[in-house]
């Protein structure tokens, strides 16, 4: 029977003093995927190994971690498509590490939540006669950057957010504008009060890295160079009209911002 060697980082904070590899050699089935074979090592070599998963197909975004030194889906890359060496798997990196193959992924929905991902609406609600109707052309607007599944792969490819404790990073920045780009959305002004600062797109250096590695397709590289010319327009009084809107689908009294930091906290 084939076999393969899984090197994998291991880390437990408060036993361990720092991040170590630690090898396994398990049985190598075909169509064997990564993830397939972290379920074998831990069945039968480590039993505390970590690390995170549930749909097995490519739709949570669960299992994003560094396979053979790029991002990747576990439950969506098979061992055939790494070749016949071992097979390196290490946690997303530009995290803490919480244990093992699991990154702490709250800065990146911190930054997430910091943007408002949803629709603002100046009658504060959908369209309370109906469906809020849509071209198709206004629709293909923003179509590809809703597939995002939040995995954080474009996070760790990112050379910007590994070294600048500010900016938002791809996933956030991506997501804002794929609201923005909505033709059922008129949160522009708000959400330009957050990405006309540190947090927003000008210091993305458009490394490209972010699109590279979606599991998805996205293109948050795209989404952010288009953000520029929107707020650059904008600011030069160019832009497509928009209306500062009123809270939408929250309580009476109950700020948007509230529970919203002022800032996307990460650790570098």
């Amino acid at each position: 029977m084939h076999e393969v060697i899984y090197k994998i980082r291991r880390f437990q904070p408060g036993v361990d003093p720092a991040p170590h590899w630690e090898s396994y050699r398990i049985p190598r089935s075909p169509g064997m995927t990564v993830l397939e074979g972290l379920w074998r090592v831990k069945e039968t070599k480590e039993p505390g190994l970590a690390w995170r998963a549930s749909c097995r197909m490519g739709v949570c975004g669960s299992c994003g971690m560094m396979i053979n030194g790029s991002p990747r889906l576990a439950c969506n890359t098979q061992l055939s498509e790494l070749g016949e060496g071992p097979v390196t798997v290490a946690p997303l990196p530009n995290f803490d590490i919480l244990r093992d193959l699991v990154p702490d992924l709250r800065p990146m929905f911190d930054a997430h939540r910091f943007v408002m991902p949803f629709l603002i609406r100046k009658d504060g609600k959908a369209d309370p006669e109906g469906e809020l109707m849509q071209t198709a052309e206004e629709l293909e607007r923003y179509l590809q950057f809703s597939y995002c599944i939040k995995c954080g792969c474009c996070m760790a490819a990112c050379p910007t957010y590994a070294t600048d404790p500010v900016y938002s990073g791809p996933m956030p920045l991506a997501q804002a504008h794929r609201y923005d780009s909505d033709s059922r959305d008129e949160g522009f002004h708000e959400r330009r009060e957050i990405l006309s600062g540190g947090a927003g797109p000008w210091r993305c250096h458009y490394a490209g890295e972010c699109s590279r590695v979606c599991p998805k397709g996205v293109d948050p590289a795209k989404a952010i160079q288009l953000m520029k010319q929107d707020l650059f327009l904008d600011a030069l009084g160019m832009g497509r009209r928009r209306r500062a809107a009123p809270l939408a689908g929250l309580p009476d009294g109950v700020s948007r911002r509230e529970g919203i930091p002022e800032a996307p906290p990460k650790t570098v």
